[in-house]
């Protein structure tokens, strides 16, 4: 049992350090957009970190029952890990913090998403820009809470999806309550 000891702790510790070890975005990504395609669908992509409230109140509004549906029934939702606290850092996925940077996320802030066709192009995030501005313009509405907020999130659903204004109507009672907490 000696001989073979540290090969079990080598077998061991490298399965603890692959399990800790979080996908990377760019796994993430594709994994994304092979499920949407499949399912006829776009990606939400979030970038967020444990510590962010905000974070977690867009995530909490996006899982509420009144709304759930509706994305889930057009979106492939993921989440990138990103700026965490210095005893965190193995939580980020790696090439995460470079693809919100490649997305002119980089300095907004998180919660920071993308909106995606499933072929991977673009279709929105969430920097609202003045008339005429370029992607390294506007400020980051995060998890939408104030009317002029909720009304771009909601703005880039009518735009990205096929939601009814019914349920849209219902996107906007949930999000403008972060206002209120």
């Amino acid at each position: 049992m000696k001989r073979y000891l540290p090969a079990l702790l080598i077998i061991c510790c490298s399965a603890v350090v692959a399990a800790q070890t979080p996908e990377s975005a760019d796994k993430v990504m594709s994994d994304a957009y092979t499920t949407a395609k499949k399912e006829n669908k776009k990606v939400f992509l979030m970038f967020h970190a444990s510590w962010c409230g905000w974070c977690h109140k867009m995530d909490a509004a996006m899982n509420d029952a009144s709304v759930k549906k509706f994305f889930d029934d057009n979106f492939v939702v993921r989440h990138l890990v990103v700026m965490e606290s210095e005893g965190k850092k193995n939580l980020e996925n790696p090439g995460a913090a470079d693809m919100m940077e490649r997305y002119h996320g980089g300095k907004s802030g998180i919660p920071y998403w993308l909106v995606f066709d499933a072929n991977g192009t673009l279709l929105a995030d969430s920097k609202m820009r003045p008339e005429g501005g370029g992607p390294e313009t506007g400020d980051n509405v995060g998890c939408p809470a104030t009317e002029k907020e909720v009304a771009y999130f909601v703005e880039i659903l009518r735009k990205t999806t096929a939601l009814k204004q019914a349920e849209l109507d219902l996107i906007t009672k949930r999000f403008r309550q972060n206002e209120a907490h």
